[in-house]
């Protein structure tokens, strides 16, 4: 059975702490949150589940992003849930509105979640996250808005003598033949070396 969520993102301003504070906007879990399209997907995953039968399964956002903190940080199925738990960013990350000390699905859904979000689903997630983390980062970009250093009377960039040093290349040039072998371990040493101590 599957319930969908209240829509709408919830602030990291107003995620509730019980000991006090705020979440930061700069921290990587509130901006991730930030660039995934939660929303745009949710149906997609709830069609794959009954809307009448069965226990209310979680939603699309604390499916993917379980498997993304997995996978980001490495972890077993466990201690994703342990880490999830004792974190208030990661709990924002799955959509929570206020820190739970308790954990928030049994490790044994992780299970679940790989079978439910497919490879083709996941590729769709990931091509729109990608997609708004380079306009962002395009937007965010300081060499587009400094004005080009225009040059002086002297031929001089800016006032200031710039040397740039030249190298001749020959397009028609042979590369030069591969020389020695690469050792690539450290502690593999070829057999026929002589030291000086050698008494043969």
């Amino acid at each position: 059975m599957y319930r969908r969520p209240s829509p709408g993102q919830l602030s990291f301003v107003d995620f509730y702490l019980p000991f006090g504070g705020h979440l930061s906007g700069e921290n990587r879990w509130v901006k991730l949150a930030g660039l995934i399209p939660w929303s745009d997907f949710e149906t997609l995953y709830a069609e794959q589940l009954s809307a009448t039968q069965g226990a209310p399964a979680k939603s699309f956002r604390v499916a993917l992003g379980a498997l993304i903190i997995k996978e980001k940080l490495a972890l077993s199925d466990e201690e994703t849930v342990q880490q999830v738990r004792e974190t208030p960013y990661l709990q924002y990350f799955l959509g929570f509105h206020e820190y739970r000390d308790a954990p928030p699905f049994d490790a044994s859904m992780m299970t679940h979640f790989r079978q439910r979000l497919s490879g083709e689903l996941l590729g769709q997630v990931n091509q729109q996250v990608v997609a708004a983390a380079l306009l962002e980062e395009a937007e965010a970009s300081p060499e587009d808005k400094e004005p080009p250093r225009g040059k002086g009377d002297d031929g001089r960039q800016g006032g200031a003598a710039v040397e740039t040093p030249t190298r001749a290349v020959s397009m028609d040039a042979e590369p030069s033949p591969h020389q020695g072998r690469l050792l690539l371990d450290a502690s593999v040493a070829p057999a026929d070396i002589r030291y000086p101590t050698d008494l043969d």
